[in-house]
């Protein structure tokens, strides 16, 4: 059996990023991917263009909108609007041909795909990965990946990643055609997801609908209610939109990301943003980052691979920490929230440069909470 450098579980788009830099690098890397074809996915799909600093090619190609303009608002009504054009842009594209993209990159690079690798055994013997599917095929690998999203079982299997996982409890779906939908322009509902929101974001000629519930993923979101009253707004039947409905892995607090070999990326390291359900830029980013200090540690330039779990907490997970916070607190009492918060004259425009990477949850926490605090004391007394 061929020993290679890094074996990554999971094709999507933290697992492709990694797998580019490393093959990139003259690194023997490996895909291992459950699926013999990229599936459709119907998740929203929204990304800074701030990601672009991560890819030495250019995205471009696979951007369906750019964003200009996001509006909010609170039950349909009492709307605000924030201009991004000054700022960075935000992209929407489709999930299957981000994946897509990202893998024939790798592929190009010299990496190499193993589908239907359905993993069900990982062992380590004598500093060697050992990685043996369901129908019986091994690799092995001096270093290895898990990059198999929020389902992923790894993560509690190797003590890595939060002791506890939170959950957010989402829906997306596209429909054909715009509606009402404006070029360049988000959506984002604040008054008919209980403890959440409901988005909508422009994709070509379709646009992607979806919701997403974050302090009790225990109960089941009202999707054909919530349906029936956003998609008439925006110009459409309920009827005409399909999706599907998943459990999001979402930050929940500083943790570990790292083993002797073995790191975690994206989905499966519960990277994704607890207050506005953003994704994309930390599994692009948890790729990059892992890549650099796999190449580094494959090199013997460093003993072990701590320094990524010091790299993501500075540069992700400090704002996941304070936007856990807001979180807590806005969806608590999302109706002072939208009011003192999301309509105030800076705070569209400060959600916006969230969005775009321009700002971190770190630079505004302290005072929006303070703020939503005493406003909703001020409004029961």
């Amino acid at each position: 059996m061929t020993l290679i450098d890094v074996a990554i579980v999971g094709g999507g788009a933290s697992g492709t990023t990694t797998a580019f830099h490393l093959a990139n690098r003259g690194k023997k890397t490996c895909i291992l991917e459950k699926n013999i074809s990229t599936p459709i996915k119907t998740c929203g799909g929204g990304m800074s263009a701030a990601v672009q600093q991560w890819f030495p090619f250019t995205l471009q190609p696979i951007v369906d909108e750019v964003i200009t303009n996001v509006e909010f608002s609170w039950c349909l009504t009492d709307k605000v609007v924030a201009d991004l054009s000054e700022d960075s842009p935000f992209w929407i594209v489709k999930r299957e041909n981000l994946d897509s993209y990202l893998l024939n990159q790798a592929l190009n690079s010299s990496c190499n795909l193993l589908t239907a690798f359905n993993v069900v055994k990982i062992k380590k013997k004598s500093n060697i990965w050992e990685i043996t599917s369901l129908d019986g095929r091994q690799i092995e690998a001096k270093a290895i990946v898990i990059a198999d999203g929020s389902q992923s079982k790894w993560s509690d299997f190797f003590n890595l990643g939060p002791k506890k996982q939170n959950y957010a409890s989402t829906f997306s779906g596209r429909i054909r055609g715009r509606g009402n939908v404006l070029n360049g322009t988000a959506r984002f509902e604040f008054g008919i997801v209980k403890n959440g929101f409901a988005w909508a974001f422009p994709l070509g000629n379709e646009v992607n609908i979806g919701m997403g519930t974050f302090l009790d993923s225990k109960n089941s979101i009202s999707i054909n209610k919530i349906l029936n009253e956003f998609l008439p707004d925006l110009g459409f039947e309920p009827s005409e939109v399909t999706g599907q409905n998943a459990k999001l892995r979402i930050w929940n607090g500083h943790s570990n990301l790292n083993g002797e070999g073995i790191l975690l990326v994206g989905d499966a390291a519960s990277l994704c943003d607890p207050f506005l359900a953003e994704g994309l830029r930390p599994s692009l980013m948890s790729g990059f980052e892992a890549a650099k200090v796999l190449n580094c540690w494959l090199d013997g330039n460093t003993k072990n691979l701590d320094e990524y779990s010091k790299i993501m907490k500075t540069n992700w997970g400090n704002s996941m920490a304070w936007g856990k916070r807001i979180s807590q607190v806005f969806y608590r009492f999302p109706k002072t929230g939208y009011k003192y918060g999301i309509k105030r004259p800076t705070a569209s425009k400060r959600i916006s440069q969230i969005l775009s990477g321009q700002m971190s949850y770190e630079d505004i926490a302290k005072r929006v909470i303070k703020r939503l605090l005493f406003q909703n004391l001020k409004s029961q007394s």
